[in-house]
């Protein structure tokens, strides 16, 4: 679990990220997830290359399984990562979403 601390500085880059839309370069299922995930899997994690040609890996969310393909539009968004720690704080990180 990200300490409060390290979710705060990630803010920023979190921040550059959210509304850009990019395609598919490559994706993959995740049967076994770490820890934190259990609750998630099956789930698919993405490399999408924004329209800025800056690359992301990140979850793909609100998908049908016709998005899992190469060259699909997405978008970035923002999204719960896991479940809050012992201390409440709510971790949330970069997910795409099919444009569809």
């Amino acid at each position: 679990m990200q300490s409060p601390v390290k979710i705060w500085r990630n803010q920023k880059n979190i921040a550059n990220l959210v509304g850009k839309t990019g395609k598919i370069l490559s994706w993959t299922i995740v049967r076994v997830p770490p820890g934190d995930f259990t609750d998630q899997a099956p789930y698919p994690v993405v490399l999408v290359e924004l329209e800025s040609g800056k690359r992301v890996t990140c979850q793909l969310v609100d998908y049908e399984e016709s998005n899992l393909a190469f060259g699909q539009s997405v978008v970035t968004i923002i999204r719960r990562v896991t479940h809050p720690d012992s201390d409440g704080v709510i971790p949330y990180g970069i997910k795409a979403k099919p444009l569809v």
